[in-house]
């Protein structure tokens, strides 16, 4: 007995000895308090790594399929309310698709082989006279691929002199034909259509500089990505510049726009480590512009004061996802709109956390079918070819009320489950949060409920950006921006990028303005196109 007690003094904490009654339950409810944070602290980090394990190896696509048996969840709600939409059986017929050689190849260029039998072979098996042609049949259309090929231009100047000087003055006078000025000064290499080639390799297929160099050389063309890298600038400050800010003003007449931003890498600048982040802002028309406009703007920061300056003048509706400085920074005349898709995000990766065989009784499917629900009705007013002012009414009539609905929702599961650092925490809490921009999406038929134009459009460059991986300066930062700029408006507008490429390096350089040089330009759209 003595032994045992010994052993249990010298476990003991000393602090615990002489508590009182009250002082144990304190210190009991305080240990249970720190058990169930560690508790929360591991369900979290738990939901991490699935999350993670799901980015890693699950499905990236974010449709969702609507569990029927969840629709008792909102019997209370203005979600029950909306009457499902009457379903009619449409059977029709097509024909069936035979096969890729029936695919659209008008555009190519058309080249036949005609086969003919050779002239001792055309007699006549019968009666042994001559045969002739008298009828022909395609049989297959092959598609056929000739290589890039590169030639030497020599641009030879003609001198002129005057006979009857030559042979009654000592000294002639002489004229010389103009001869057009090199695309590049001191490098005559450059030609328009080699560096719209060049550019897009580069801004179209994502292809960095050092593969096109080697590419180069292998066909026998001595090229440096440093000589290309400095073709690029030069062209973007004294060509394309004035460009760009065509494109800005026209931009910017626009009522909507959409707006995002992703990272990038500047080795050498001023001031900045290598390793710091800087960013390319994305600015974009909406569907229902005229003239779609796609921007790149280089910002060596992510703060607000970057979207607030390239936005000056602007005035109207602006569609971006949840990031604070667009709310705080913007001048009071552009109103944000929230995304909900990046909301609905939340909910998605929520379920992602949580074990297949509750995740149909968990919040985060009831906050899922609120937002799927939305999103199905605007597919239902594509379908239905409403108007911008229809679509109006009909999102006041049908959708707002099921958007009031579950953020009525979420303030009152966020009332019963008030643990802020779990998936489902985070997720009603931002939605809570978001919610007077998210609301905005109702006061134009023209917004959409996703900023996913703008994601779109950072996509290009954040595949160029895994090739070429950085920037060396900041000059080649704002080139790629640039030509990013160019070659996605280009995209918009159905032009063909190497094609416009060549067009601008062909008329900008000698005095064509701008304006005339605009992707929706008919004469534009007729070379280009």
């Amino acid at each position: 007995m003595i032994e045992i007690t010994a052993l249990f003094w010298y476990h003991y904490p000393m602090e615990l000895c002489g508590k009182s009654a009250a002082e144990w339950q304190a210190l009991l409810e305080k240990r249970e308090e720190e058990i169930a944070a560690l508790h929360r602290q591991v369900e979290w980090l738990t939901q991490q790594l699935r999350l993670m394990r799901g980015r890693c190896f699950g499905a990236s696509s974010e449709q969702t399929q609507t569990l029927l048996e969840q629709t008792s969840l909102f019997q209370d709600s203005a979600y029950a309310e909306q009457p499902e939409p009457e379903l009619e059986q449409v059977t029709y017929q097509r024909r069936k698709r035979r096969g890729k050689r029936e695919l659209d190849l008008s555009g190519l260029p058309v080249e036949q082989i005609v086969h003919e039998l050779p002239q001792d072979e055309q007699v006549c098996p019968e009666c042994g006279g001559s045969m002739h042609a008298c009828g022909r049949q395609v049989l297959r259309r092959e598609l056929h691929y000739t290589p890039a090929q590169y030639k030497v231009v020599e641009h030879v100047q003609t001198a002129y002199s005057c006979r009857c000087c030559e042979r009654d003055r000592e000294r002639v006078p002489l004229k010389k034909s103009k001869v057009p000025a090199p695309l590049i000064p001191g490098s005559g290499l450059a030609s328009a259509s080699l560096l719209a080639h060049i550019l897009n390799s580069k801004y179209t297929l994502a292809l960095p500089l050092y593969r096109q160099e080697q590419e180069l050389h292998r066909l026998g063309v001595p090229i440096s990505r440093q000589t290309m890298s400095n073709w690029i600038i030069y062209a973007q400050q004294n060509y394309f510049a004035d460009f760009f800010q065509v494109l800005h003003r026209h931009l910017l007449d626009n009522e909507i726009l959409h707006a995002d931003e992703t990272s990038t890498t500047v080795l050498r600048e001023r001031g900045r480590k290598a390793s710091q982040r800087s960013y390319v802002w994305v600015y974009r028309t909406s569907g229902n512009a005229r003239y779609p406009i796609v921007l790149y703007d280089y910002q060596p920061s992510r703060a607000g004061s970057c979207a607030s300056s390239f936005l000056e003048g602007f005035s109207g509706l602006l569609h971006t996802d949840g990031y604070e400085a667009y709310h705080c920074k913007l001048p009071p005349e552009i109103v944000v709109v929230g995304c909900w898709a990046h909301m609905r995000r939340k909910f998605t990766d929520t379920l992602k956390t949580i074990p297949k065989d509750i995740r149909e009784r968990s919040p985060a499917q009831a906050g899922l079918l609120y937002c799927n629900r939305l999103f199905r009705m605007e597919e239902d007013y594509t379908k239905q070819g409403l108007s911008f002012q229809e679509r109006y009414h009909a999102r006041l009539e049908n959708s707002r009320p099921v958007a009031e609905a579950f953020f009525r929702w979420a303030k009152e599961e966020q009332e019963k489950n008030p643990v802020p650092k779990s998936m489902l925490g985070t997720a009603l809490t931002y939605a809570i949060n978001q919610q007077s921009w998210l609301m905005h999406v109702f006061l134009d038929g023209r917004l959409e409920l996703s900023n996913n134009r703008a994601e779109r459009s950072v996509r290009p460059f954040a595949v160029g950006r895994k090739n070429w991986l950085f920037s060396n300066t900041p000059n080649g930062a704002v080139a790629n921006a640039v030509l990013y700029s160019i070659v996605e408006t280009a995209k918009a507008n159905g032009l063909q990028p190497f094609r416009y490429l060549n067009f601008l390096l062909e008329r900008l350089p000698h005095g064509s303005h701008p304006e005339d040089c605009l992707p929706w330009i008919t004469a534009v759209q007729l070379l280009c196109k």
